[in-house]
C-alpha cells in the first residue's frame, strides 16, 4: 500500500544566485497534522511563478521516498530533507513508472488525479545546489509528477493513497515525460497521448504540436518544446551574393536585389523571412553583422531588402558604398514571421521600415490563386509621402487583389501630400480605426515597425481578437524571458566587464555586438547575459528548448548534450560554446 511519509509546504522568497535575485517557492517544509489540499493548493503553500507550476492542473507535486534514494547514491549525498524537490507530497510508492496520467486516488479526505509530470525548471537546480539537475530527472526517467484536486479535503502523513481509477491510455508519467523531452516521438504513443482528458491543456498543446511534426515529416527539432518550427534553411553559413540592382524607395529607404553570382534563380524564401548581411566596411576590422527582412516576391527568382538609413554603421556603409555590380555575404532566408496559407482574412499592418515583410506577404497573396481569393486588407502608417517607402507597389498589388483594401495613414503629411491621394488618414493606427473601416475580429493579424507601434497595437488587439491570430516581427532584439529572476530587464547591449575573452568571435546579429569568446563563462547564454543581449531561457541544461535560438554561422559543442538536439540551425544556448566564429540571432 502506498502511503504519505510527509506534507511539504513553502511560501515565495529571493534567493540570490548568481548575481541575481530569485523569486521562487521551491523550498518546501515539512508540516504537523492535517492541511487541507484546496483546488489551487495546499494551505500555507503558494507558488512563484504561476507560468509553470501551480494552476488547477498543477495543485500538489508528487515525489517518491525511492527517488530520494536513488539519488542519495547518485550524488553520493545524505543530506536530503522531506520536499528536497519542491514537493508538496512524499510519497512512499507511486513510481514514475508505474503511475500513469489520469490515474485517481484518494488520500485523506480528498480525491486527486495526475495530469502530468514536472515542468522542468533551473530552480530544482538551485535548491539542490547541482545545476544539472533538471536534466537528469528527465533522463533518469524521475521527474515527479502534480495532481489535481478533483475533491478538496484534507490530507496528512502517513495516509494511506487509495487508487480509485485507472487512467485511459495507460501512458505512464516516466513515459510521457520522455515523449515530450526526449528525440523519440513515436506516432501512435502521441496519438494515445492526446487521447487522455486529464492531461493538462500545456501538455496536450506540445503533444498535438509533436504529433503534427510527426504527420508532416518534419526531422529536426522539438515541435513541442518550440512550436514555431522554422522552415528549411537552403544553405548553411554565409554565401556571396551579386547586387544586380538598387534603388531609391524613398527620402531615407534604398532597395538592393541581391541573385547568386551564377546567375542561377536564388532559392524560395517563405513570405516574411529575413536574411542575415555580413558586411566588411573596413578591411582591418571585423566584419559586421545586419538582419533585413525580403520585401520582393518569393517566386522572383532574387532577394530584394530594403535599408532604412538611420546613421549606423551597416545602414551607412549600404546606402554609401554598396553598388551595382558589388558583392555581399548572406545567409540563407530563415525566421518564423511568415505567411500562413489558408483562407483566413488577413490584415497586413506596418509602420515606417517595417513594411518590409509584409511587402512580401502581399506579393505572395496577389501572385497565388488561392491568396488573391483571399480578404487582404494593407494598412501602412508613415510620416509623409516623401518617407512613404514602395508606395506604388503596394497599392498596384492590392489593386491586383479581388478582395483587397488599403488604407494609408501619415502621421505628418507635407504640404503637397494629397489627402484622398496620396494617404487616406492623418493620424496615428489605432483599434477604433480598424473597427471603423471594417477590418473582420476574425482574421490573422501580421504587425512590424517601430517597438512603440507594436507594443500599442498588439496591447489594444489583444482586447478584441484572439492572442493566436497576433503575429509580430521585431527588428531589433527579441524579448526577454527569465522565469524567477527579480529585475530582469536589459540594458543597452555592450561588451563584458572585464578582461576581454581571446578565443572565437560571437556576433548577435540583432543587437550588434561581436566579442572575443571568454571561457570564464560556461554557456553562449552566460555571454549573452553579461552582454546584456535579451535572451530567453527556463532550464538552462538544454531539455525546455526555451533558449533555442537561430544559429547563422558556426560549429557550438554541447556540454551536457540536450536530450532533443535543436531544428537544424537552431542552437540551444543554455548548454553550448563556440569551437568556432559564430552568428547568432540574438
Amino acid at each position: 500500500m502506498c502511503v504519505v511519509v510527509s506534507i511539504n509546504v513553502g511560501l515565495p522568497r529571493n534567493v540570490e544566485w548568481q548575481g541575481k535575485s530569485v523569486r521562487t517557492a521551491i523550498w518546501k517544509r515539512p508540516v504537523h497534522g492535517r492541511v487541507l489540499a484546496r483546488r489551487l493548493n495546499l494551505d500555507g503553500d503558494r507558488q512563484a511563478d504561476l507560468s509553470g507550476h501551480g494552476g488547477e492542473q498543477r495543485a500538489l507535486m508528487v515525489y517518491q521516498l525511492d527517488s530520494y534514494r536513488y539519488w542519495e547514491r547518485y550524488l553520493n549525498r545524505s543530506d536530503f530533507v522531506h520536499g528536497q524537490f519542491g514537493e508538496n507530497l512524499t510519497v512512499d510508492g507511486l513510481a514514475d513508472a508505474d503511475v500513469c496520467i489520469g490515474d485517481r486516488f484518494r488520500i485523506g479526505d480528498g480525491i486527486f488525479e495526475v495530469t502530468q509530470p514536472r515542468v522542468t525548471c533551473y530552480r530544482l537546480g538551485i535548491r539542490m545546489n547541482h545545476p544539472e539537475m533538471p536534466a537528469l530527472v528527465v533522463s533518469h526517467r524521475r521527474p515527479g509528477f502534480y495532481l489535481r484536486v478533483l475533491k478538496e479535503g484534507t490530507i496528512g502523513a502517513g495516509d494511506q493513497i487509495e487508487k480509485i481509477a485507472d487512467g485511459p491510455e495507460r501512458i505512464s508519467v516516466a513515459e510521457i515525460d520522455s515523449l515530450l523531452y526526449s528525440p523519440d516521438h513515436p506516432i501512435d504513443a502521441l496519438r494515445r497521448a492526446v487521447r487522455i482528458p486529464a492531461l493538462s491543456p500545456g501538455w496536450q498543446a506540445s503533444l498535438k504540436a509533436l504529433l503534427k511534426a510527426a504527420e508532416d515529416g518534419r526531422s529536426t527539432g522539438n515541435a513541442g518544446l518550440s512550436p514555431v518550427q522554422p522552415p528549411p534553411l537552403s544553405w548553411r553559413g554565409f554565401r556571396p551574393l551579386k547586387v544586380i540592382a538598387s534603388r531609391q524607395e524613398s527620402e531615407d529607404v534604398r532597395s538592393f536585389d541581391l541573385a547568386p553570382l551564377d546567375g542561377s534563380h536564388a532559392p524560395y524564401a517563405v513570405p516574411g523571412q529575413h536574411i542575415v548581411i555580413r558586411l566588411r566596411p573596413r578591411p582591418d576590422s571585423p566584419p559586421i553583422t545586419r538582419i533585413y527582412s525580403l520585401c520582393g516576391s518569393p517566386t522572383g527568382g532574387i532577394y530584394r531588402v530594403a535599408v532604412k538609413l538611420e546613421g549606423g554603421t551597416g545602414s551607412k556603409f549600404l546606402n554609401e558604398h554598396v553598388h551595382v555590380g558589388d558583392t555581399v555575404e548572406a545567409s540563407a532566408p530563415r525566421g518564423t514571421f511568415t505567411l500562413a496559407t489558408g483562407t483566413t482574412p488577413v490584415v497586413l499592418l506596418s509602420a515606417g521600415i517595417g513594411v518590409t515583410p509584409l511587402l512580401a506577404m502581399l506579393y505572395a497573396t496577389a501572385g497565388d490563386e488561392q491568396g488573391s481569393s483571399r480578404d487582404v486588407w494593407w494598412i501602412h502608417s508613415a510620416r509623409d509621402k516623401a518617407h512613404h517607402a514602395f508606395a506604388g507597389t503596394a497599392r498596384s498589388l492590392v489593386a491586383a487583389l479581388r478582395h483587397g483594401h488599403l488604407l494609408v495613414i501619415y502621421s505628418r503629411p507635407g504640404r503637397d501630400d494629397a489627402p484622398g491621394v496620396d494617404y487616406d488618414v492623418k493620424g496615428h493606427l489605432t483599434l477604433p480605426l480598424l473597427k471603423q473601416i471594417g477590418v473582420p475580429q476574425n482574421a490573422d493579424f501580421y504587425l512590424c515597425g517601430p517597438p512603440r507601434f507594436l507594443a500599442d497595437l498588439q496591447t489594444s488587439l489583444s482586447t478584441w481578437t484572439e492572442a493566436s491570430r497576433i503575429h509580430t516581427e521585431v527588428f531589433g532584439p527579441l524579448v526577454s524571458f527569465s522565469p524567477g529572476v527579480v529585475d530582469s530587464t536589459n540594458g543597452i547591449p555592450h561588451f563584458p566587464t572585464g578582461i576581454q575573452g581571446s578565443g572565437p568571435i560571437v556576433s548577435f546579429a540583432r543587437s550588434s555586438v561581436a566579442v572575443h569568446w571568454d571561457n570564464r563563462f560556461k554557456s553562449l547564454l552566460e555571454l549573452a547575459e553579461a552582454c546584456s543581449i535579451s535572451v530567453r531561457w527556463s532550464c538552462r541544461t538544454g531539455v525546455c528548448h526555451t533558449c533555442e535560438s537561430g544559429l547563422i554561422d558556426g560549429q557550438l559543442a554541447y556540454s551536457p548534450e540536450p536530450l532533443d538536439p535543436p531544428s537544424a540551425g537552431n542552437a540551444l544556448i543554455c548548454c553550448s560554446t563556440p569551437t568556432s566564429n559564430v552568428e547568432l540571432d540574438l
